[in-house]
Order: C-alpha cells, then sequence, then structure tokens
C-alpha cells in the first residue's frame, strides 16, 4: 500500500509542478531592414523551423532509423524490464540479472562466428548487432529507474548530444543490484557505452563507432535442495531465506565481463546527385569495419561440492578468455534504378585460451583454440515498386570454425495498412567454444571436441503478415542438422559415490535432424477506452530423441483501460496481464558451465502468471508501478523456471522512465 501511495503522490506532483516538456519550436527569421520612409521589407520573413520528437532519430546497426517514442502504449509496458525489450518467450528466474529459461526458440545466427558460450549469462550482454547511435536536434537524456528485490536498484541513463548537424556522440551507463530473496542469490551488472555518429557535408565520408565495458556478476546458490519447503506454503518458509539451497556454505558466484571497441566507416568515391530533388542518383565507394573485443567467463567456488564430482584442488577457479579481431573492407554500389550492392571480403582472427594443458588417463585437453577465419561476402538491397528485396551471404575461404550463411528476404506493402514478407536463412557453423573445447578444476567438466563435433546447420523459411486490421501472423519452419546441447553424462570420468546427489553435463551433438514448427499471432482489440491485448504462440518439434524441447503453447493476454485524466495532463493506464504456458520438460540451469542443460525427467509449468499494472504518461515522464505475479498469494507453489529454481513469488515493483531535452 505505501508503494501506491508513494506513485500517487509523484504522479500529482509531475502533473502540477513537472517542466519537461517537449522541445520547443525553435525559428529563425532575418531582420527587417527598413530604409528611410519605407514600410516595405527588404527581404522576406521565412517560414519558422520547427523541432519535432521526429529530429530525434535512433540509428541501428543495420542502419535502420525511428525516432524517441515518448507515448506510453502496452508494449511500451511489456519492454519495461531488466532487457528493455519483450521478454514473451523467456522465463526470467527470481531475482533480476539471473539467467531465463526459454520459451521459444529461434536458430537464425546474425554473424558467422562461434560465441564464447555461457549463454545463460548473456541475456543482458550487448553484442556489436545491439548498440545503436543517434542523430538529435538537441541534446537528450533518457533515465530508466526501477526497483529490484531487497537492496539495490536499476538505473540506465544515456545522454545523447550533437556538436553539429552532422557530428552526434552519445555515453550510457546502466547499472544494476538485486539481492534477491533467496540466500546467495544476488545479481549484479555495469555496461558502460559511448557512441559516435559523422558524416561530412558532402556526404562523401560517413563515420560510427563504439566503446562498450560490460559485465554480469551474479552469486550461484545451485537451487533448493528440498523442494518441498518451497512447495508447502508453510509459513515458516514464507521469508524465503530460511529455504535451504544446494551452495549455503560454499559460496559460488560467475562473471561475464568483456571489452569492445568498434570502427564503421566509408568514403564515397564517386557520387551523383539528381538536380531537382538533391537525392543520391549514383555512388562507389570504399568501407572498412573494425571490432576487436575482449571477453572472460568465470566460475569461483570457495570450497568443491560434491554436486559437480571430485575436484583437483579445495577450491574452484575456472576462467577462460576470449579474444577476437575482425576486419572487413567493402566495395559499395548505389544506383537509384540497380539498387545497392556491397561486395567484402572479411579477416576474423579469434583465441580462445585457458591457462594450461590438461593431461588425463584418456585424453590430451589442450589449453588453447586459435586462428584465422577469411570469408567472401556479398550484400543487395533494391525497392522495387511495393517490393524490397534484401540478401546477404558470406562463404568462408579460409579456416576451421565456419561454412557459410545465407540470408534472402522480400516484402511487400499493400498499402499502409498491411505488409507481407518471406525470409530464407541457410547457414553452417562450428558450436559455441565452450561445446569444443572446456576446462575446470572439476574433474569431470573437462572436453576436447574439436575433432568430434560437426558444423551445425541451419535451414530456416519464414512468412510473416502484418496487418493493423487483422493481427500480425507469423510462421516459421527450421530444419536442424548436427544440433549441439548439453545434457547429462552417463559416463563420468569419476563416478560419483553411492548416495551423494550430482550432476554431471557434458555437450552432445544430435546425429539426427530436428524440425522446429513455430507460429505466432498477435491481436489487440479495442472498444472504448478498453483494449485486449492478445499473444499466442504454438510450437511443435518432430525429433527422434528429446534434445530439443519447449512448451507447445504460449499465450499472453492483457486487458487494460487507457484515458487522459487531470484535463489531459496525465494519460493513465492500467490493466491486468495473463500469461501461461503448457507443461514441458524445462532444461535445467548449470551454474558452472553458466548454461542450460536437457533434462527429461520432471516436466514443470502449467501455471498461470498474472500482473497488475497501473502506468502513466506526464508529458515526457512514465511512470510504472506493478504487482507482479500476484496469483502466487492464494495458488499452490508449483511455479518454477527451471527444476530446483523457483519464480518469483508477489512483489510490488515501480519506476520510471524519463526525457529531458535542452
Amino acid at each position: 500500500m505505501k508503494y501506491i501511495l508513494l506513485v500517487v503522490f509523484v504522479m500529482i506532483g509531475f502533473c502540477l509542478f513537472s517542466q519537461d516538456r517537449p522541445p520547443a519550436p525553435i525559428q529563425k527569421s532575418d531582420s527587417l531592414i527598413k530604409s528611410r520612409g519605407e514600410k516595405m521589407k527588404r527581404d522576406a520573413k521565412p517560414e519558422p523551423v520547427k523541432i519535432t520528437i521526429k529530429e530525434y532519430k535512433i540509428i541501428s546497426f543495420a542502419r535502420d532509423t525511428t525516432f524517441l517514442d515518448t507515448t506510453i502504449t502496452i508494449n511500451k509496458e511489456y519492454k519495461y524490464n531488466y532487457l528493455r525489450s519483450d521478454d514473451f518467450e523467456l522465463m526470467p528466474f527470481s531475482n533480476v540479472g539471473q539467467p531465463y529459461n526459454k520459451l521459444g526458440v529461434d536458430f537464425e545466427r546474425r554473424n558467422l562466428y562461434p560465441k564464447l558460450g555461457a549463454k545463460a549469462k548473456h541475456f543482458n550482454y550487448s553484442e556489436m548487432e545491439d548498440i545503436n547511435y543517434y542523430n538529435v536536434a538537441t541534446p537528450m537524456t533518457d533515465l530508466l529507474f526501477k526497483t529490484t528485490f531487497e537492496q539495490g536498484q536499476l538505473l540506465d541513463a544515456l545522454l545523447t548530444f550533437n556538436m553539429s548537424r552532422r557530428l552526434n556522440f552519445s555515453v550510457a551507463y546502466e547499472g544494476m543490484r538485486s539481492r534477491g530473496k533467496y540466500n546467495f542469490d544476488e545479481g549484479e551488472s555495469g555496461s558502460f557505452r559511448t557512441t559516435t555518429n559523422y558524416i561530412t557535408k558532402n556526404g562523401r565520408y560517413s563515420l560510427r563507432a563504439h566503446i562498450a565495458a560490460q559485465s554480469v556478476d551474479a552469486e550461484e546458490n545451485g537451487g533448493l535442495t528440498s523442494p518441498e519447503q518451497f512447495e508447502s506454503g508453510d509459513t515458516d518458509f514464507t521469508d524465503r531465506v530460511k529455504i535451504d539451497v544446494r551452495f549455503d556454505n560454499q559460496t559460488a558466484s560467475n562473471r561475464i565481463l568483456g571489452k569492445r571497441y568498434f570502427l564503421d566507416h566509408k568514403y564515397k568515391l564517386i557520387r551523383k546527385q539528381k538536380d531537382s530533388s538533391r537525392s543520391e542518383k549514383t555512388s562507389f565507394g570504399l568501407g572498412h569495419q573494425f571490432n576487436y573485443e575482449t571477453k572472460y567467463y568465470q566460475f569461483i567456488q570457495a570450497q568443491e561440492n560434491s554436486y559437480f564430482g571430485v575436484a583437483f584442488l579445495p577450491s574452484v577457479n575456472d576462467r577462460v578468455n576470449l579474444k577476437t579481431m575482425y576486419n572487413q573492407v567493402s566495395l559499395d554500389f548505389y544506383n537509384a534504378t540497380l539498387g545497392s550492392l556491397q561486395a567484402n571480403l572479411s579477416l576474423y582472427n579469434y583465441s580462445y585460451a585457458f591457462n594450461s594443458i590438461l593431461v588425463t588417463e584418456t585424453q590430451r585437453i589442450e589449453n588453447e583454440l586459435q586462428g584465422e577465419e577469411i570469408a567472401l561476402g556479398a550484400n543487395y538491397e533494391k525497392q522495387i515498386g511495393g517490393f524490397l528485396v534484401r540478401g546477404a551471404i558470406k562463404y568462408k575461404l579460409v579456416g576451421d570454425l565456419t561454412g557459410n550463411i545465407i540470408d534472402a528476404a522480400a516484402s511487400y506493402r499493400f498499402n499502409k495498412k498491411n505488409k507481407m514478407t518471406v525470409a530464407f536463412h541457410t547457414s553452417a557453423r562450428m558450436p559455441d567454444f565452450n561445446y569444443l573445447l572446456y576446462q575446470s578444476d572439476y574433474l569431470n567438466y573437462n572436453w576436447q571436441n574439436t575433432e568430434l563435433f560437426k558444423n551445425e546447420r541451419v535451414n530456416s523459411l519464414q512468412a510473416n503478415f502484418e496487418s493493423q486490421t487483422w493481427g500480425n501472423l507469423s510462421a516459421k519452419v527450421t530444419n536442424l542438422d548436427n544440433y549441439t546441447y548439453f545434457s547429462i553424462n552417463s559416463e563420468p570420468i569419476v563416478a560419483a559415490e553411492a548416495g551423494i546427489e550430482n550432476v554431471i553435463v557434458k555437450p552432445f551433438q544430435e546425429g539426427s535432424s530436428i524440425q522446429h514448427l513455430k507460429v505466432k499471432y498477435a491481436k489487440e482489440f479495442k472498444l472504448g477506452s478498453f483494449a485486449l491485448n492478445n499473444t499466442v504462440m504454438y510450437q511443435n518439434v518432430n525429433q527422434s530423441n528429446s534434445v530439443l524441447n519447449v512448451p507447445e503453447l504460449v499465450t499472453r493476454n492483457t486487458l487494460y483501460y487507457s484515458a487522459d485524466i487531470f484535463n489531459k495532463a496525465m494519460r493513465l493506464q492500467t490493466g491486468v496481464t495473463f500469461k501461461y504456458f503448457t507443461a514441458y520438460n524445462m532444461d535445467a540451469y548449470n551454474p558452472l558451465l553458466g548454461e542450460f542443460y536437457i533434462q527429461n525427467t520432471e516436466k514443470l509449468g502449467g501455471y498461470p502468471l498474472l500482473d497488475f499494472f497501473i502506468n502513466a504518461k506526464v508529458q515526457q515522464t512514465r511512470i510504472f508501478l506493478k504487482a507482479e505475479h500476484f496469483n502466487s498469494s492464494f495458488s499452490k507453489k508449483t511455479y518454477y523456471s527451471a527444476p530446483n529454481y523457483p519464480y518469483r513469488d508477489f512483489v510490488i515493483r515501480f519506476g520510471l522512465v524519463w526525457n529531458f531535452f535542452s
């Protein structure tokens, strides 16, 4: 109740005293020059130039441009979270900063090369393709604040400003800390980003660059040792710190830390314009893209635990480093009639390394994978009437990690309300590095599969229909060959002692093909100030062995009310969100690897998640209040995010997103 009163007070205060208004129009005019005895103007007064919100542009890695959106919509409600993206296909753990289990899967790859691994720790790690660039008319600040669980908070602050019309900078920092409700469950992260976006006055040279330094830290408690304490509903365990966890006296934590330096610049050798519109007709130029990144994953445990088997040392400190450098040179040709074509040649250097070589009775495990990959590629894009055609290909010339990647898409816009897109993807590359080589102080977590594993092959076909009248419908069929996954190791190097529970996992590669079908439909129905927003996803997997487990049905339905109040000084939005997914063999989590692994013995899910929210917009400020999972207080305690990892209990959280303009 105290949170509700606080938020109501803040809302009223904003209505009365808020000074953050949309950027004021800027007017430019020449002075009136008058001669003696004359009343006529020598120069005509030009029309005022107004700066609108559309002048605050956000440019993605793919050079798609949008503008700052200060409205309050149901999609903003879905994206107001730690990831700042819609988590419909994800199931979060109980604490912020902890992993997300998968409810839906996509297998398309954005680039040609394997990743470090520890995928469960990368949900909030911004890759090269996730960084945005800005082009703003005046300095702009975007501030997000949200409470977390127990001690801590989430803050994401961005400042972007222009030194001139053609030179823009941005500086951003996201910091999060959350102690959590359970013992040894604290999450913490920090992310610093700075970007530059520049183009010369004649438009021949353009540059964009960024620097990113990120860390994701988490305590690991290994999950519950006695799930009946949680499920019983006993008031003695209402305080979750009283529930027994696996690593209660062996402090364990893992960490991802990465630094990246990125540069992308182009120079147009030839540039011709139409005389009337001044739009570009033909251009030919050179491009260069550079990316250097260092990253490491580390797992630390103060004292070994039999859950992972036998360790070489009393304490555990596993660490792996990945250094990559990417250079690409390109020839870029554009013609208003023929379209945009790029031919590129890329060089990728990598070093994935542990500290020492490990020799066991059965094998010799190297300490490093390193080498060079050379690839040839091309990109094409052309607008033909209502059709937009896009294609991209990269093919390996030299190297052991990759094969190829091909993307092709064609979209047709029938009118302003209806659009159809068909896309095809095919790729072949080796699995992530931690599938190929891994070393640990735990004896059973050491392997090298560089000679055993083959390229994972992905082929997918997708069709999307987007309609403001009929809703958005997408269907995707994916075929997987050599699908690689983690699962229980039935033949560990050192067998477990009788009566001691442990989980030893290792990577496997499926020999038979897997087919995955995903159909997703989204539609909102409105009646006056009320609306019902619906998203439904159906999945089906055809496989010889149960190595890819996903729920058959996932649905999210939000009934909400929107209206202007206080003489239209505030936009109010309030409602209830219902989320449900069918029971399935939910993946289990391994904190040593920072990965999920397949388990086929325990079905979880089949329970509803209900959230009540009140959101408001006052000028450029959006205020959020949510009662998360409020039905947990009167339902069975069978809600889990992974085996032995409960989902969060009922909690009230609030925060805001605030934009400042100068």
